[in-house]
């Protein structure tokens, strides 16, 4: 095993260091959060509700998933095999390890808030810009958790492992990636179903406020905030920062030994104290100005002292340190910087497609006057030209580190997997401006159900018209990093089979596209069908409660929150394992029954498709989102006009679009991705050997049968739905 020199003990002592002071920093938020006051008895009963909803729901989620979680230790352990006993050990340790941080992230992120959203309510009856920073250092806690715990996972495992460290960090990166999956399925499914139900029979047919205290789903509606958006996308980002880091020590191994693996460490390291630095510097300088602008100010200072950080270790370290010379010290720099440049122009992109004061918002919010019909067709065109923009730009990232390392192959798939360290190197600013928007929306929430004044909604309101654009940004964030980690990854995998090339005009090759290719849509297909499922139960009950409950319209009688609750969460829970069973089955059936190049063909269409799919509905659902947003603002006759409901029919056709089906694809890509570097060396030592070779295919056959069994599960419609017939 080789040594590390004295200096790169040293770096290495630093980066870990660095991590546990990213880890100290949200512990040091969190203590902040929680000194700030409540509030009134009834905004906390309302908190309580939430949070108490949100526990349940996470604790129900991680019992249902966690015999499968030890399946699956069992397989890389049993898979480990190949190498070496240790090896496979360490493998599975990391894969629980893996799966037990993205966890905690996500878990931490819900919790936290769940706590801040009353305290950012409170603070919202004095000052906007109190409110303002109290939400934002709310996300950081869970923004600072991602860095730190990402950083102190895939450092030690390196430190422990050294050269042989990438057989292990498979299994890492695979336990953070399996569990995002889950939770960012199984909390999309929640939150939208419960969002969907609640809006189409309060807004739609009694016309009443997102919030009103009488709808039976609006504690579900909170809710699910906090375990999609809040719980799921945190744990889909962390993911996305294992994984680039996973691939990165990969590739940087095998290109530059050692120091390909400090380097992509020490970037991150760099990019842990920028976000400390600038989100603790955000604020608004007046009570008026726009929150956007406070929010980009602490980015970009983030991003000048990371890029700043960044550049001097690549010269210095790449460059003299290890005597690689001054221009590969340059070339680094530069693959690093592309993710720079591809993080704020996913940034602007997004912005611009999203946000309610760029044009095409407003166009969609134009196309009300004219009904339901051509509010969905503007927003399908909004979403369609973003992706378009979203994957020249990606190309953008993927052809520059390549350019910048030409004509050397394994030196350019390390330039990419350098991109997506560069892109996420902000991850602790990424996350702080994704849960920023979920704990708005529930203070918000908060301070509708407990008729607070008239000037506490203005600033809130304010602040969620905001946070709709900053969570449509993360997700084109982890959209795009979800790609070049998936391009890096399946880099490492063409290392992993030693496959030189993969030809489509290969007949095999060209039917593993298709299938990859066609996956994504199978995916969103029964993801989008659950929230169906659920939105339509939801909607029932609200109507039963309302129709047989006579005191719930008066106000007299307070809703049953809690069987709404009870619906979105069986929902969510029926669906998890089918949803995973398809990612993680697909790639073992391709690869086993038509061998490695073909499972190249597959993650190729996979990772395309998954890519375009994911842009599209991520942008127009948060694009319908906000121009219904500017229709309640007033425009066009404003709240309980046609336009308003035809934007709100709009709203929820784009509901499981950008907060289930859209932002799921993220994690399904990485792990379909991870799965295929975990078989190919078993695909390749035992293709040859008929016997053996047989076997695979058996198994790749019953995992066939075991998706079938999974998308028939997923059409099969529950108790509750089936039709009854009357005598």
């Amino acid at each position: 095993m080789a040594e590390l020199s004295p200096i790169e003990s040293v770096i290495m002592t630093g980066v870990l260091g660095i991590a546990v002071t990213g880890i100290f920093y949200a512990i040091f938020l969190i203590f902040q959060v929680l000194r700030a006051e409540e509030g009134t008895k009834r905004m906390k009963e309302i908190s309580i509700a939430i949070k108490t909803g949100a526990k349940a729901y996470l604790k129900r989620q991680f019992k249902a998933i966690a015999p499968l979680m030890v399946i699956l230790t069992i397989a890389l352990f049993v898979s480990g095999q190949i190498k070496e006993f240790d090896i496979a050990v360490g493998r599975a340790i990391a894969f629980l390890v893996g799966a037990l941080f993205s966890m905690t992230v996500g878990y931490a992120g819900m919790s936290m808030a769940s706590n801040g959203n009353v305290r950012v309510a409170s603070a919202a009856r004095s000052s906007f810009n109190k409110a303002l920073q109290l939400a934002y250092r709310t996300g950081t806690i869970n923004g600072m958790l991602t860095d730190g715990l990402g950083l102190l996972g895939g450092g030690t495992i390196y430190l422990l492992y050294l050269d042989r460290a990438y057989e292990v960090l498979i299994g890492f990166g695979f336990g953070g990636a399996l569990l995002a999956l889950f939770m960012r399925v199984g909390g999309g499914i929640y939150t939208k179903a419960a969002d969907v139900g609640a809006d189409l029979v309060g807004k739609m047919e009694k016309g009443i406020p997102e919030d009103d205290p009488r709808n039976a789903a609006v504690i579900a509606d909170l809710v699910g905030d906090q375990v999609g958006d809040c719980a799921g996308m945190a744990a889909d980002i962390f993911e996305s920062y294992e994984v680039t880091m996973v691939s990165a020590m990969i590739l940087g191994y095998a290109a530059f030994g050692h120091a390909g693996v400090i380097f992509p460490l020490m970037v991150r390291a760099m990019g842990v104290l920028g976000s400390i630095i600038g989100t603790y510097a955000v604020k608004a300088r007046t009570e008026t100005e726009d929150a956007m602008r406070a929010i980009t100010r602490g980015f970009t200072l983030s991003a000048i002292i990371t890029i700043i950080g960044f550049a001097f270790f690549s010269i210095w370290y790449m460059g003299q340190v290890t005597k690689l010379g001054m221009m590969t010290g340059l070339q680094v720099f530069g693959a690093t910087f592309a993710g720079i440049v591809l993080a704020l122009t996913v940034n602007t992109l997004t912005e611009h497609f999203t946000s309610l004061r760029k044009q095409p918002v407003k166009d969609i919010a134009k196309s009300s006057q004219t009904g339901a019909a051509t509010v969905i067709l503007q927003g399908l065109s909004v979403g369609y030209e973003a992706t378009v923009w979203a994957i020249f730009t990606i190309a953008g990232a993927i052809v520059a580190p390549v350019m910048i390392f030409w004509p050397d192959f394994l030196k350019a798939s390390y330039g990419v997997a350098l991109s997506g360290i560069g892109m996420l190197t902000l991850t602790g600013n990424n996350v702080a401006m994704d849960a920023f928007g979920p704990t708005v929306d529930n203070a918000g929430g908060i301070i509708e159900m407990s008729g607070l004044e008239k000037e506490t909604k203005s600033i809130m309101d304010r602040l969620d018209a905001v946070g709709n654009t900053t969570k449509a940004i993360t997700k084109g964030i982890a959209i795009g990093s979800a790609v070049i980690a998936a391009v890096a990854l399946f880099n490492s995998y063409i290392e992993t089979t030693g496959l030189t090339q993969i030809t489509v005009t290969n007949p095999y090759v060209f039917v593993g596209l298709l299938i990859g290719g066609a996956v994504p849509f199978l995916f969103s297909s029964a993801s989008i069908r659950a929230v169906g499922r659920g939105a339509f139960q939801i909607v029932k009950e609200v109507r039963r409660q309302f129709n047989e409950i006579p005191g719930i319209w008066k106000g007299t009688t307070k809703p049953d929150y809690a069987k709404c609750v009870d619906i979105s969460t069986r929902t969510a829970q029926r669906e998890l394992i089918g949803l995973g069973t398809i990612a993680v089955l697909t790639p073992i059936t391709v690869g086993f029954i038509l061998k490695e190049e073909a499972l190249g063909g597959f993650l190729a269409g996979a990772i395309l498709v998954g890519q375009l799919l994911a842009v599209f509905m991520a942008t127009s659902g948060a694009a319908w989102d906000n121009a219904k947003k500017t229709i309640e603002d007033g425009l066009y006759g404003g709240k309980g006009s046609d336009p308003h409901k035809a934007t709100v029919i709009g709203d929820t056709v784009g509901d499981p679009l950008k907060d289930t089906s859209g932002p799921a694809l993220n994690p399904m890509i990485k792990v379909i991705n991870l799965v295929a570097l975990i078989i190919a060396p078993i695909i390749v030592t035992f293709k040859n050997n008929p016997s053996t070779s047989l076997v695979l295919v058996g198994i790749g056959l019953a995992c066939a049968a075991a998706v079938g069994v999974a998308v028939w599960w997923s059409k099969r419609a529950p108790l509750e739905l089936k039709p009854t017939i009357s005598k």
